[in-house]
């Protein structure tokens, strides 16, 4: 059995709880190896005080289970079965005093069909448990990402290679997806940013048919999964020129980049991370300009725990990832944001980013 159960059985029974019933299939995968997408049909992993947890999988994916799962005990259903009735038969016909679900998970729905089969005297929620696991990587799993770092950062560099006279964002967005598959990734971690001139002053602006020109700026916000772990890269570039009000941007964007990394430190908040970055483009005049967070976790998903805004008096850890990512916005004119995934080890702050953030001017 993998720490990460050992830790939640442990869990289990501090919290008193009969059984946990676990059916995100990103937690499945990080508690078993088995890494699935059910669709509409139901994948739990079960864990009894006391007894050998149950993997309860789709009958279709009986064999990838066995192969993969580091839980050995496997219980199938058919597209015919009533899966919630199964889950009751692991319980001998009685039903859990307690039971442990992840409630962020569950829809009303589902969670009906639970509660009519398996009617728990109470259901608590587990999702704090596994947020907590989630949140210090191992060294395997800062290894996949930092792989997915790499493979993305390679993927930009190609890509840049296709910015020429007359392309559009959405055939940037287009050549990247393609690279991303081409390199080995399994796909885009979230949709491929491409945003020029004006554009690049929505924070999370759509890629359309706006074509690249002289004097954009041109933002590129991307990751990859691979290893079923994300990478999330942010780089502005100048096309052909610089305007000077935008390099002045760009330039306090970059040093609030720094101030986040330098802050990013176990035993500080992360909290900290967001003032220090928001301290720099503040006493640069544009304070009202950076409308969002600093940063956010990173991991299987690409936004997980911890969000890191200002307000967040949580304390870092070595072991936790997350990225660092002020922008600037300005209406009319452009935007610029500079992004990097950020490894907490006890010695401090480690970047699995490495692609270079001097203002580069890109020639058509």
């Amino acid at each position: 059995m993998n720490e990460a159960l050992i830790v939640l059985e442990r869990n289990m029974a501090d919290g008193k709880l009969d059984a946990l019933l676990v059916t995100d299939p990103k937690h499945v995968y990080y508690l078993t190896g088995f890494a699935s997408n059910p669709h509409e049909r139901f994948l739990g992993l079960l864990l009894i005080r006391g007894e050998e947890p149950v993997l309860i999988v789709p009958a279709l994916d009986a064999e990838a289970a066995q192969a993969a799962s580091s839980v050995k005990r496997i219980v199938t259903h058919s597209d015919t079965d009533n899966p919630y009735e199964l889950l009751k038969a692991q319980f001998g016909g009685t039903s859990p005093q307690a039971l442990g679900i992840e409630k962020e998970h569950f829809s009303v729905s589902r969670f009906e069909q639970l509660a009519a089969s398996v009617p728990a005297g109470s259901f608590s929620d587990i999702g704090p448990w596994l947020r907590s696991l989630r949140a210090k990587k191992t060294p395997e799993e800062v290894r996949r990402m930092k792989h997915a770092a790499e493979l993305v950062e390679e993927v930009l560099r190609q890509g840049l290679a296709h910015v020429k006279a007359g392309v559009s964002e959405i055939e940037l967005v287009a050549e990247l997806e393609y690279l991303m598959k081409k390199a080995g990734a399994a796909g885009p971690s979230f949709d491929t940013m491409v945003l020029s001139g004006p554009n690049t002053a929505l924070p999370h602006g759509v890629p359309g048919s706006r074509r690249i020109q002289p004097g954009d700026f041109l933002m590129f916000d991307m990751g990859v999964y691979a290893g079923g772990y994300a990478s999330d890269i942010t780089r502005t570039f100048a096309v052909e020129h610089v305007d000077a009000k935008l390099e002045e941007i760009y330039n306090t964007v970059l040093a609030a980049n720094e101030a986040g990394l330098a802050a990013s430190r176990a035993g500080a908040t992360f909290g900290s991370v967001d003032k220090a970055a928001r301290a720099v483009i503040e006493a640069a005049g544009y304070g009202e300009y950076f409308m969002h967070r600093v940063g956010h976790g990173l991991g299987m998903d690409t936004h997980e725990y911890p969000s890191l805004h200002g307000l967040n008096g949580d304390f870092i850890e070595a072991g936790n990832v997350f990225t660092v990512e002020p922008g600037i916005y300005v209406p009319g004119l452009g935007g610029v944001r500079i992004e990097d995934d950020v490894f907490i080890t006890p010695e401090g702050p480690q970047t699995l980013t490495s692609f270079p953030k001097a203002l580069t001017v890109l020639h058509l």
